[in-house]
């Protein structure tokens, strides 16, 4: 029980959201919050229902495993340039986050403010 709530603090936080106003979407006192963070209780169905409505990844808070992201949307192009990022080893792929990130700035600096904090 202890990762489910070390994970569900971790979305709460992730949010920005102190355990009384957290609580308070899932339908909960604050108390009883903090009960789950710590892994004394486990939360209801319903409660989860309630904070995946607010944004919580509850597949994460439950297995440790994110939510795909559906990319049901890419080209042909964008699929290939994914696979080929993907089997990159790990400093070639922060190698291509920056640069893409810097090139994306210089192209249109007013939609990408604040990404260059992706890597």
């Amino acid at each position: 029980m202890s990762g489910i709530g070390s994970r569900l603090r971790q979305e709460r936080e992730r949010l920005g959201l102190s355990q009384k106003s957290f609580g308070e979407i899932g339908g909960v006192e604050a108390n009883a919050q903090g009960k789950y963070e710590n892994g004394d209780r486990a939360p209801k169905a319903d409660y989860l229902s309630r904070v995946a409505e607010r944004g919580v990844d509850v597949l994460y808070v439950l297995t440790g495993c994110h939510t795909p992201t559906q990319l049901d949307n890419l080209s042909q192009i964008e699929e290939k340039v994914l696979v080929s990022y993907r089997v990159l080893h790990k400093e070639d792929q922060d190698a291509i986050r920056r640069l893409t990130v810097t090139l994306a700035e210089l192209s249109v600096p007013s939609l990408v403010k604040g990404s260059s904090e992706m890597g």
